[in-house]
């Protein structure tokens, strides 16, 4: 059987998609995860729900504690992680309120714990695989439901993860746009190295509120007008969210039935 984990990001971690919700307070190795996890169903599929900035955002993305998060998820007997984050948009192409099915990215960040290997067992050095840093069947799922519902969004896109909270200067978003990233934000990097080394399939799916600052014809990023964006889009990561679960649940009862 399976069971999602879902992080959710600035605006993007509404409990009432769950049906049957109730509270766990746990810990872990590496302190407690941003909130207590909310436990329930969506489709009939066992779900947890995780505020990545706490559920009144009041953590920085700085100071998320990115492993006691994906431990917790792991350690409460998640199989897959599914994560919505926003993001700016470093492309012409990706406007506001589409969606990205994220299939790589660029750690641009500084100051965290990117890894649960703090030291080696005697020679067995642990080294992840990063190729692909984003779970090939759970995208495919995202994407086929982004096509089934005829939302605006783009099948792959590199995100640069810097570390925040402050935005990019127009240099640094130019920059980010000739290393070939498509968005940026101040989470996905990190979240997705650490859910490979736990050996737990993730997937992200990318909302784009505004164009960071590269775009000198309108004015830089605010925080005021990603909450706009932010109010007339959500609905959309809602749904896909609830119909990709779904379709995963279908997929995997199909496979029990062919074993």
């Amino acid at each position: 059987m399976i069971k999602i984990g879902i992080i959710g990001g600035s605006g993007l971690d509404n409990p009432d998609i769950l049906e049957q919700q109730r509270d766990l307070s746990v810990d872990t190795p590496w302190g407690a995860p941003s909130a207590p996890l909310k436990l329930g169903q969506i489709a009939g599929v066992d779900v947890v729900l995780l505020a990545r900035h706490g559920r009144q955002h009041t953590l920085t993305p700085s100071h998320v504690n990115y492993r006691a998060n994906i431990q917790a998820l792991k350690d409460v007997g998640c199989t897959h992680v599914l994560a919505t984050t926003a993001v700016g948009s470093l492309r012409e192409d990706i406007g506001r309120g589409h969606l990205v099915i994220i299939d790589q990215f660029i750690d641009a960040t500084k100051q965290r714990a990117m890894t649960f290997h703090e030291s080696f067992a005697a020679h067995h050095p642990m080294h992840t695989p990063m190729a692909e840093p984003f779970d090939a069947a759970l995208r495919a799922a995202l994407i086929a439901t982004c096509t089934r519902l005829g939302f605006d969004f783009h099948p792959r896109g590199t995100v640069v993860t810097i570390e925040g909270p402050r935005f990019s200067t127009r240099a640094e978003s130019n920059m980010f746009r000739a290393w070939g990233a498509d968005i940026i934000n101040m989470s996905v990097a990190t979240e997705a190295a650490l859910a490979n080394e736990a050996g737990l399939p993730y997937a992200a799916v990318a909302m784009s509120t505004d164009y960071d600052c590269w775009k000198t014809d309108e004015a830089p990023v605010t925080w005021d007008a990603i909450l706009q964006v932010f109010n007339s889009n959500a609905q959309k990561v809602t749904r896909l969210l609830i119909d990709t679960i779904a379709l995963l649940a279908a997929s995997a009862q199909a496979d029990v039935q062919q074993g």
